[in-house]
């Protein structure tokens, strides 16, 4: 146990042997922030995609946020973005490649897990300049039954301070526009909506500064 949320929740680090509550996590909330099973027909692949990296390219800063009824969240972060996606596009997605067949660009044929698979043949690493300031990202999802107690909160807070104690200036998350209790939580806890100058991708990038707590402590 790293850290304790009370009522049987507690955050520890992730694992292989968490791979499937990690892929089981996000299918649950892969349509922003609801359940995806009844979208997807392969329930790995966003979890692929999506969350498993992190443990196996980021393992410290991978957890699992767990209850009395198993794994009920994940907080999961980088670093340095452009040196994870870096690491995804060479040690991650070739595997995902050899074993996924390209659904092809006409969205309009796509089922299923269609557009997953279409993303692994055309990912795009880039990190809009808008993000400079905010070098690190974050990943948290939970499931309904740790919603609503302070979990997200608390959890969010610790990452930031593992990322400011790495070094790091700022933190940034990628949100669906649609899913605006995600937009709101954030704002709350004192992260606002960065402006892209680029063609706007079909998410919304949230940002905030750190104190660089590795400075201030040498």
């Amino acid at each position: 146990m790293i850290l304790d949320f009370g009522g049987g929740f507690f955050l520890r680090r992730a694992t292989t042997a968490d791979h499937p509550a990690l892929a089981m996590i996000c299918l649950k909330t892969g349509d922003a922030g609801k359940d995806a099973s009844s979208r997807e027909d392969d329930p790995e692949l966003l979890g692929l995609l999506y969350t498993i990296p992190y443990q196996v390219l980021e393992p410290e800063l991978a957890f699992i946020i767990d209850s009395p009824a198993g794994a009920a969240g994940y907080l999961l972060g980088a670093a340095d973005t452009a040196a994870f996606n870096a690491s995804l596009a060479s040690d991650w997605y070739p595997d995902l490649q050899r074993r996924v067949a390209d659904p092809g660009p006409d969205s309009s044929r796509w089922r299923g897990s269609d557009r997953a698979r279409h993303r692994v043949h055309h990912p795009d690493f880039a990190v809009p300049t808008a993000l400079a300031a905010y070098p690190s990202h974050g990943h948290i999802d939970l499931l309904p039954q740790a919603r609503g107690k302070g979990i997200g909160r608390r959890a969010m807070a610790f990452l930031e301070q593992r990322l400011a104690a790495s070094g790091s200036t700022g933190v940034h998350l990628e949100v669906m526009p649609e899913n605006n209790d995600a937009l709101k939580f954030y704002k709350a806890i004192g992260f606002e909506v960065v402006q892209d100058p680029e063609p706007a991708k079909q998410s919304v990038y949230v940002g905030k500064r750190l104190a660089n707590t590795a400075e201030a402590a040498s």
